[in-house]
């Protein structure tokens, strides 16, 4: 057993324990580095908030999943045939910078931020911050891979018209934009867990919240996978999917959504698929109850990690 292995360690890949009550704190205790040499995914931080409509605090989430991960970061995930981090070598790249008095500059400051990291060839898990961050992450990975399939997990569909509303920087209206501007396809994207009303889901295929808990994870998951196909696919991850007995520590949390179980078990029946990237947002841990909701965030983004090394090794 070694102490701050978030700047001792010196291997990329592999697992190696610490006690999950001290230690500097990366996500699920990997190197702090911006080398990016021989990396294939980076964790990366977007600490932003000012898009919220209703509780602010978005801004910690990236810290609190960070530290919340020390609870994981000892054993792969249950059910899994494999530790992620022997197949993959991951780096915590530390956070997205921007002068928080420009917030007309924080969109191009997220782009340029990913841009960096996927011109090196890695991937990017990015921990959020409020929604919104899933606009400027899109424009990177859609410069870099082409319009993408969206697997969207939320109880909010983010895609109210904001046609009046250049340069408007709102964490509802994201996907409008993404859907308009040719980022993502809606017709071979799905949106999981939705709870809220909005009239026009501009060609997005829709599983709320009561299809899921009709039909269950399994065809939940096997759904995902026939509309999205062999598609290059990013999944965004707003917490305030799961119902907020398992995640009250979110801005805006809606009553009636899914659980930890069963996010866990759809994103287990997506092994296999072409995912490029993925965000995870909307941790408010200011509103958390014994970092349940940032324990949650950070399981699941464990969960994707194990995804990506699957479909990656797929593709080689």
């Amino acid at each position: 057993m070694t102490n701050d292995n978030a700047f001792t360690n010196q291997d990329l890949k592999g697992v190696h324990s610490e006690p999950t009550y001290a230690g500097a704190l990366s996500f699920m205790r990997r190197r702090y580095s911006r080398d990016l040499a021989g990396v294939d995914v980076a964790v990366s931080g977007f600490p932003l908030d000012t898009a919220t409509t209703n509780r602010p605090g978005a801004r910690f989430g990236p810290r609190a999943i960070r530290a919340a991960s020390t609870n994981n970061a000892w054993n792969r995930p249950y059910g899994a045939a494999f530790e992620p981090f022997d197949r993959l070598a991951v780096v915590d790249y530390g956070d997205c910078q921007w002068d928080h008095g420009r917030p007309e500059e924080i969109p191009a400051a997220i782009e340029a931020h990913a841009d960096k990291i996927l011109a090196s060839g890695a991937a990017l898990l990015s921990l959020g911050g409020d929604h919104f961050i899933s606009y400027p992450l899109l424009k990177a990975h859609a410069k870099r891979h082409g319009p993408l399939s969206l697997i969207h997990f939320d109880a909010h569909s983010d895609t109210w018209d904001d046609s009046q509303g250049a340069g408007r920087v709102d964490h509802g209206t994201m996907f409008y934009h993404a859907a308009k501007e040719g980022l993502v396809d809606p017709h071979r994207s799905v949106q999981v867990g939705l709870r809220t009303h909005n009239d026009d889901h501009l060609g997005f295929n829709v599983l709320d919240a009561p299809w899921v808990h009709e039909n269950g994870s399994a065809r939940t998951a096997a759904e995902i996978c026939r509309i999205v196909g062999n598609h290059g696919a990013y999944l965004t991850f707003d917490i305030d999917c799961l119902d907020p007995s398992f995640a009250p520590g979110t801005g805006t949390p809606v009553p009636g959504g899914l659980s930890s179980a069963q996010a866990i078990a759809i994103f287990k029946g997506l092994a296999g698929m072409k995912f490029v990237g993925m965000d995870m947002v909307e941790v408010a841990p200011a509103y958390d109850v014994s970092e349940i909701t940032a324990l949650a965030a950070a399981h699941l983004a464990h969960e994707w990690l194990a995804l990506y090394a699957v479909g990656r090794q797929g593709r080689e």
